[in-house]
């Protein structure tokens, strides 16, 4: 059968997309592109910085090595601070996103009013990043680690508090029924149908965001949040870059030990 033939006998070509949705597709397309075109030249951006950049890479990382390795030991309290910050943060987190996270689930909450509290306190948790929490609570409690603490736990809320509530909004509900048909209390519904039911997504939620938390305590010292980004910031701004190195790499040890760690129990309760 020839090539017209076939045409002939079979005149409806399959489309992946039908015209519209290929419309649709060519417009979100155009848009992306008309969006960034727009932010970049918004941004001023000066474009001949980016001729030498390789450049001032390539002389940044010469005046790193050697590391001071002399210098490890002036950043190990700070070092053991920054981590002290992002478990006990973790902590306050688990604390308070825990009954919010109830509060935020349709089902397990009280009424509409607590429903609509626990939701606005994750969303604004969310909304708001580590840094500023940092720089708010460095107002109210002055500069240390108390400040750090609070800055962690404050955006760590929203994170915990909305898996949480998914996890609890997706339970079995047949077994709650069945607890609620033999009298049970309310609390006690909560403690023996719902929370062994989400106790999995507790457990590596709360693993989970300590390793984020680890991350994200080590630059909260950059607006006096305690840890070890003040004296990274400290040697930063003196251009003692083999210091700066050895920072890093101190910073870097530490999140990868974290994350196998973090791994290693998110692997035992799955």
């Amino acid at each position: 059968m020839t090539l017209a033939e076939h045409a002939a006998r079979y005149p409806e070509v399959w489309r992946k997309f039908s015209p519209r949705q290929t419309l649709i597709r060519y417009a979100w397309f155009v848009g992306v592109v008309f969006v960034a075109v727009w932010s970049i030249q918004n941004l001023d951006i000066t474009w001949e910085y980016f001729l030498d950049a390789h450049i001032q890479a390539g002389d940044l990382i010469v005046r790193m090595v050697p590391p001071d390795w002399d210098h490890f030991s002036d950043i190990l309290d700070p070092l053991l601070e920054t981590i002290h910050i992002a478990t006990l943060g973790t902590a306050v987190t688990f604390a308070i996103a825990l009954p919010v996270a109830f509060l935020s689930a349709r089902n397990t909450t009280p009424n509409t009013v607590l429903w609509a509290i626990g939701r606005f306190i994750l969303v604004a948790s969310r909304s708001i990043n580590t840094v500023v929490w940092a720089l708010i609570f460095v107002a109210i409690f002055g500069p240390g680690a108390i400040a750090g603490i609070w800055a962690i736990a404050a955006r760590s809320i929203g994170f915990m508090g909305k898996l949480i509530a998914e996890a609890i909004e997706e339970i079995d509900h047949g077994t709650v029924e069945a607890i609620e048909a033999t009298g049970a209390s309310r609390l006690k519904v909560l403690l023996i149908g719902v929370l062994p039911q989400v106790l999995p997504v507790i457990t590596g939620t709360t693993v989970y965001r300590w390793d984020i938390n680890i991350r994200e305590s080590t630059v909260l010292g950059f607006v006096g949040a305690g840890g070890i980004g003040i004296q990274l910031y400290s040697s930063i701004n003196q251009f003692q870059w083999d210091e700066v190195a050895v920072m890093l790499l101190a910073v870097f040890g530490v999140v990868v030990i974290s994350e196998f760690v973090s791994a290693a129990v998110r692997q035992r309760i799955t």
